[in-house]
């Protein structure tokens, strides 16, 4: 094992990096395969990248918020390991690309120097959490959701009960009923309310985008602060049993709640209550240390185009709750900014404002607390950094994933025709600088990255066959999406696909039509009156593939011929024995189950010692090749193949044995008594297999 070794000085972190670097040589000697490999990297930010040999690194930045030193600290570690250039996600991270694996984990041990992780940035873990920009300075908000936000990503980074889920898990927080946080198509999404003088939380669950969306269901229409996160790990322990895991595509929340239903699934985790430790947890949002403002008086500036800084405050400058101050919005094309900048800007808000910036989910960037006689000079400096473009968060600020500039998945450019689409917006149609009620959304493949599915107007990559069998990149074009406030919203009906290069066309016939019919409505209240047979009836001849020409054949932003590819392949690992890699990691759970008993941690010790013995039955039923889609699953099969027919005497079911876990309270007596279960059934199931394959030796 190579002796990699960092300077962090928290040991849960260093261990985490350290585990990395280890991990990584075993997948190059070929003793992990690359599926269980791939797992852990995308645990810790390691995304395979669509070119081969590199990978895209995602940072996660909880609640979109960034100090002035870690945007410092992000610059280093992308001029050092990747290109100098950053990408702001739809979920508030920060991405950099083209790094290698062997490099990643001093990378990491870099960026925790200013204490940025990339712990769980990816990978079937609880994601990024998320939440309104303008949280803490939002005129409508009832009060700052930032401190339970903060204490719900500390409570559950590393939690072992969210480690190795089925599917991702996102959560978003709203600061106020506008539900800028888009509750609505989250996993589990809070909206900021107050009742009866207590401040509390609407809570809504299994609602997401892909290419099957689903509108979040109330889950809670109210509870009060210190129950979000006890609620929250109910459900998680929910998930992790009882979700699919051998179809990704079924295997996130909503299709759980979907199955079973929302009054089942509540049912199942009120009585998960028992096995959790904390029945209350009080966040003190008082402790929540926010940053303050600087005092500095307004150096005297000269603006040289007056009337190009007065289009600038009407579509950039955002009202602030505190008096006096201002917030100002940025907007980056496409989400992309490089270092340069990125370092001048932290340096900036350092000086002048409160040391930090805010990413947002339209991929944007806001300043808050900016005082209101610094306006002047702040536009001066961001004109100098080529941050002025006017239409922040207006209809004109495309929203778009990489698509295929980078990612494995992406099917048709989104970027190319987002940039093809903001310059049309601009020439032919300025009205929409200003205008806040359109949303466009691109994204490049179905899974909705650039949450194309729930805008006013989205684009999808996709392909076109013609007659002859030829390829061209296409784009899925839906209307109707929108948000509705507080957790309503609407998802965008698929109403044609056409050619990539008619996307422009598309875009004009949809907005000329509104221009001309609309009389004053939003556009969803008038696709709600027109519908989609009348968007489909206008745009059909251009779904026509018989008339393609040589330019249809090449995407956005590329000069050569479309060739789709997906899921361009890692370099595969050697196979191994996979039954006696579920029985190691079985044990490495164990071991930390242990290391959290010796901590006192009892309730994540028994969630580890639970983790092993599904992890070890899961091993058996494989031997048998047996299906193995759920956690809940697992315990019934193995109690079907190998107790109830006598193979394996554990002197009770394995059910019995292993849904203690949500039957007795998390106690150090308990604890103890579960991980020695743990351990005794490893034990026996490992004697077990050695026979058989000594058997099947002498069968012979």
């Amino acid at each position: 094992m190579q002796s990699f070794r960092t300077e962090i000085e928290n040991p849960v972190v260093e261990n985490d990096i350290i585990e990395l670097a280890n991990k990584i040589e075993l997948f190059h000697n070929g003793k992990i395969d690359e599926e269980k490999f791939r797992s852990l990297r995308l645990a810790r930010g390691v995304y395979g990248q669509r070119q081969e040999g590199v990978q895209m690194i995602r940072i996660k930045l909880p609640y979109g918020k960034v100090k002035s030193n870690q945007l410092r600290r992000i610059s280093d570690v992308s001029d050092e390991y990747s290109r100098g250039r950053l990408h702001i996600t739809t979920r508030q991270d920060i991405q950099i690309h083209y790094v290698d694996l062997n490099r990643t984990p001093e990378l990491w041990a870099e960026l925790e120097k200013d204490d940025v992780t990339l712990r769980e940035a990816c990978g079937n873990t609880v994601r990024n959490i998320t939440a309104s920009e303008l949280a803490g300075i939002d005129v409508n908000e009832p009060f700052d959701v930032s401190p339970y936000a903060d204490a719900m990503f500390r409570f559950f980074l590393r939690n072992p009960i969210c480690q190795e889920m089925g599917r991702k898990f996102k959560v978003s927080f709203s600061s106020s009923d506008d539900d800028t946080g888009l509750s609505y198509m989250h996993d589990l999404g809070f909206i900021a309310k107050i009742k009866n003088g207590v401040r509390g939380f609407k809570v809504m669950i299994g609602g997401g985008l892909g290419s099957q969306p689903r509108h979040a269901d109330v889950l809670y229409d109210f509870i009060e602060t210190d129950k979000i996160i006890p609620t929250m790990e109910g459900v998680l322990r929910i998930f992790d049993r009882h979700g699919e895991r051998k179809s990704r595509a079924k295997a996130r929340m909503k299709f759980l709640i979907k199955d079973i239903g929302l009054d089942g699934f509540k049912a199942l985790v009120d009585e998960e209550q028992n096995a959790i430790e904390h029945k209350s947890v009080a966040i003190d949002a008082d402790a929540y240390v926010a940053s303050k403002p600087v005092s500095v008086e307004a150096p005297q500036v000269e603006i040289n185009n007056v009337d190009a800084f007065n289009l600038w405050k009407s579509t950039n400058l955002i009202p602030q709750k505190q008096e006096g101050y201002v917030a100002i919005g940025i907007k980056v094309l496409l989400g992309d900014f490089y270092t340069d900048k990125a370092r001048l800007l932290a340096n900036l808000v350092e000086k002048y404002a409160a040391g930090e910036i805010r990413l947002s989910l339209r991929q944007n960037i806001v300043i808050p607390f900016v005082k209101e006689d610094l306006v002047s000079f702040f536009y001066t400096e961001l004109e100098k950094l080529g941050f002025v473009e006017a239409g922040y968060n207006k209809a004109i600020d495309i929203t778009a994933c990489p698509g295929t500039d980078t990612c494995n998945l992406g099917i048709a450019s989104s970027t190319g025709i987002a940039d093809e689409l903001e310059r049309v917006l601009k020439a032919e149609y300025p009205q929409y600088l200003k205008n806040e009620d359109l949303v466009i959304k691109i994204s490049g493949c179905m899974n909705a990255c650039g949450q194309h599915n729930m805008a006013n107007i989205g684009f999808q990559g996709m392909t076109v066959r013609t007659p002859d069998k030829l390829v061209a990149p296409a784009l899925q074009v839906l209307l109707g999406g929108g948000n509705l406030g507080d957790g309503n919203g609407l998802f965008a009906d698929k109403v044609v696909k056409v050619p990539s290069k008619r996307g422009p066309e598309a875009l004009r016939r949809i907005l000329n039509d509104f221009e001309a019919n609309a009389n004053g409505k939003t556009f969803v209240e008038y696709y709600k009156v027109t519908g989609e047979r009348y968007f489909y009836d206008l745009l059909n001849d251009l779904q026509d593939v018989t008339n393609l020409t040589q330019d249809d054949f090449i995407d956005w932003g590329t000069n050569e011929e479309y060739v789709k590819e997906i899921g361009i392949g890692e370099c595969a690992g050697v196979v191994i024995d996979l039954i006696a890699t579920l029985f190691f990691e079985s044990e490495e759970k164990i071991e930390n189950a242990q290391k959290a008993f010796n901590n006192s941690v009892y309730s994540n010790a028994i969630y580890h010692a639970y983790s092993s013995l599904v992890n070890s039955a899961k091993a058996m039923l494989l031997a048998e090749n047996k299906s193995t889609n759920t956690h809940a699953g697992i315990i019934s099969q193995f109690d079907e193949l190998f107790v109830a027919t006598g193979r394996i005497d554990l002197g009770s079911s394995f059910a019995d044995l292993i849904y203690q876990i949500n039957k007795f309270a998390p106690t150090k007596d308990f604890a103890a008594n579960y991980i020695e279960n743990a351990n005794a059934f490893l034990d026996k199931v490992k004697s077990y297999r050695e026979a058989q394959n000594e058997l099947n030796k002498q069968a012979i």
